[in-house]
């Protein structure tokens, strides 16, 4: 072999060498930056369920909120010497509140129509979108002009019919509807739906009492007993096992 050929065959085998070295490089980068992307999923995943709370959460309410029962701004259904009370606060926007719902409150309803248990549910607004001071307004009017039956029928309503938290939203029309849907006179509830700030002082007063005595951190947030109920790493479960608990 000639010294030339020896040469030519060394340069080859380095920039083949040189070559492979660089796939190496942009493999163990491109890994990287899966793995960074990765985590950065996780990440924002974890700050969406952080906002709404999904039972798993590690906040904890206040007890010096009013025991259920004892709130003006609440709607109660059972008896109140059963021997279980659970309090619920919630948003009519939060869809981690429409899993529960739709998951718990027909056995939550029939447990309470058996004396097993008595409920509170304390709706107030605190997601940013108007949509869930408005859903707020409307209940309290149909809760305040036909009662807590027909109130109870519009709260089970407006999450059957809860709008995407992206929006649309529906026109206060729609919440009207489903107010006399629910039983409501629409005489006696459709000006006060369409001004949404008509209930102010009774949305007013069930934002303090979730915010600044309950210390509410997330939506929905379960009290079991005058205790935070937390068993269960998903909505479903913890819906699942509060029934269970108060069966």
């Amino acid at each position: 072999m000639s010294k030339q050929n020896a040469q030519a065959r060394a340069a080859a085998a380095a920039k083949i060498a040189a070559e492979a070295k660089r796939r190496e490089r942009r493999n163990t980068l491109l890994k990287i930056a899966a793995v960074v992307a990765a985590m950065a999923v996780i990440v924002v995943v974890g700050v969406i369920a952080g906002t709404h709370k999904s039972g798993g959460s590690d906040n904890k309410a206040s007890q010096s909120a009013p025991a259920a029962g004892d709130s003006k701004y609440s709607l109660t259904v059972g008896d109140k010497s059963a021997p279980h009370k659970v309090i619920v606060y919630e948003d009519f926007l939060c869809p981690y509140c429409d899993q529960f719902e739709l998951a718990s409150s027909a056995q939550l309803a029939q447990l309470a129509a058996q004396g097993k248990v008595y409920l509170d549910y304390r709706p107030f607004h605190f997601l940013p979108e108007d949509y869930s001071l408005q859903a707020l307004n409307a209940f309290a009017a149909v809760l305040k002009t036909s009662g807590p039956d027909v109130a109870k029928k519009f709260h089970d309503l407006l999450y059957q019919n809860q709008p995407s938290e992206e929006g649309p939203f529906p026109a206060m029309s729609k919440l009207v509807d489903l107010a006399v849907q629910a039983g409501a006179d629409e005489s006696k509830v459709k000006a006060a739906i369409e001004d949404t700030s008509s209930q102010k002082s009774w949305t007013d007063g069930a934002d303090k009492i979730a915010s600044d005595e309950a210390k509410i951190q997330g939506t929905p947030t379960v009290l079991l007993d005058g205790h935070e109920f937390q068993q269960g790493s998903t909505v479903q479960e913890l819906a699942t096992n509060l029934v269970k608990a108060v069966s």
